[in-house]
């Protein structure tokens, strides 16, 4: 069954309970929950949905807010992240439209912006060496906890809820939920990020396995301490409903030893893969869509607007990765509605099997399996990724290091 039927539109009378169908019988197979269990996330898939959260993009107070996790009302955080790792958002559309935000919530905008494209230059140049050598280098505590997300705490009980629920994180919360997992209860950092990417709408390996490490304190030994301090200034109703409030496990910093020395990838000075910095070649009759570049703005699909597209739902990294149907949801939402724009095939089975002998146009992506697929079909017409910062022969070592060498 390789080729599918178009999702459902939903711009075109269709609803999400539609697509959630969709989802369950074509994919619900490979999901986490099952077909049975599959239901939508807490933001929409689609270029229209993209479109009108960046009409209405607003960072004012952003600086100050941007952190808030209770209540929401109050929450500075944007939501604009499912919509850039799926490229319906570029970086540099982003970067534009907060132009003229308050100076202090531009830069803090701006900061998180470069921190994603940090983490893009960092994973197309190491791969998944991002993870792998730097695991002995996490902290252990005195006392390991048997469970590493204890729910009968209001505050993980709350931010895992919100995770299985919505699939999207304040980047606060974000932060509790890695720290509690392995600087607190010891388990396995590399183990919950996979907890947390099989969830999120915005799931990266290259952004969400940075912001892991650099909570944990990989590489730096600077873990960030999870306590009650946090919630109670982020969100304190949460301690006030708490069971356990007098007796909080969380009440002091976290006992943590930071691990031994690693024998990383080489960070320092050194090129990162980058791409064409134009179009290369010419005459793809389809153009193959990757999940990392799904919008309008994608410069394959915008060079014709008239040319048909191919998405491949790669069964076999699917079958591994037991993602959550939101995520799928929102990928079909995303996938429906550009087939209402432009003929679109969506594909079921091995990327390269689906595509083998066709003439291809695709966008260059900064992601090491797009790299392995593309050597081995016929890619005849390349175009450039919408790098905010164009990499350069620089130091990947830290944020700070890469960020002196970017020019931003």
């Amino acid at each position: 069954m390789p080729l599918l039927p178009t999702p459902p539109a939903l711009g075109e009378g269709a609803s999400t309970d539609d697509v959630v169908a969709w989802v369950a019988r074509h994919l619900g197979d490979l999901t986490l929950e099952g077909p049975e269990g599959i239901r939508a996330g807490g933001l929409r898939g689609g270029q229209p949905a993209a479109d009108a959260a960046l009409a209405l993009l607003d960072v004012r107070g952003y600086a100050r807010s941007r952190n808030q996790v209770l209540p929401r009302s109050r929450r500075g955080a944007t939501r604009m992240s499912p919509y850039v790792r799926h490229g319906l958002v570029p970086l540099p559309d982003l970067w534009d439209a907060v132009a003229d935000a308050p100076a202090p919530d531009r830069r803090k905008y701006r900061d998180e912006l470069l921190w994603q494209e940090y983490a893009r230059h960092l994973y197309a140049r190491v791969g998944p060496d991002l993870g792998r050598d730097l695991r002995r280098a996490q902290p252990r505590p005195a006392r390991a906890w048997t469970e590493p997300w204890p729910r009968e705490m209001a505050c993980l009980d709350h931010v895992v809820g919100e995770l299985h629920d919505d699939g999207w994180l304040v980047n606060q919360t974000r932060m509790w939920l890695a720290s509690q997992w392995a600087v607190r209860a010891g388990h396995d950092w590399w183990r919950g990020e996979d907890e947390m990417f099989t969830h999120l709408l915005d799931g990266s390996r290259a952004a969400n396995r940075l912001g892991w490490q650099w909570t944990v304190g990989t590489g730096s030994g600077k873990p960030y301490g999870f306590s009650r301090w946090q919630v109670e200034k982020r969100a304190p109703e949460l301690c006030r409903a708490c069971p356990l409030s007098g007796r909080c496990p969380i009440q002091q910093w976290p006992d943590a030893r930071v691990g031994g020395a690693v024998d990383g990838p080489d960070l320092g000075t050194g090129p990162v893969p980058a791409g064409p910095a134009e179009q290369e070649g010419s005459g793809g009759e389809v153009v193959w869509l990757t999940a990392e570049s799904l919008g309008d703005a994608d410069p394959a699909l915008a060079a014709d607007p008239d040319r048909p597209a191919v998405f491949v739902l790669d069964e076999p990294l699917l079958a591994r990765l037991r993602l959550s149907g939101k995520r799928l949801v929102f990928l079909a939402e995303t996938l429906g509605e550009l087939a209402a724009t432009r003929p679109l095939e969506v594909r079921r089975g091995d990327v390269v099997a689906e595509l083998s002998g066709r003439p291809l146009a695709a966008t260059w992506t900064p992601v090491p399996g797009w790299a392995r697929r593309s050597r081995r079909l016929d890619v005849v017409e390349q175009h450039p990724w919408p790098w905010l910062v164009r990499p350069r022969p620089s130091s990947v070592r830290s944020f700070s290091a890469w960020r002196k060498g970017s020019g931003r």
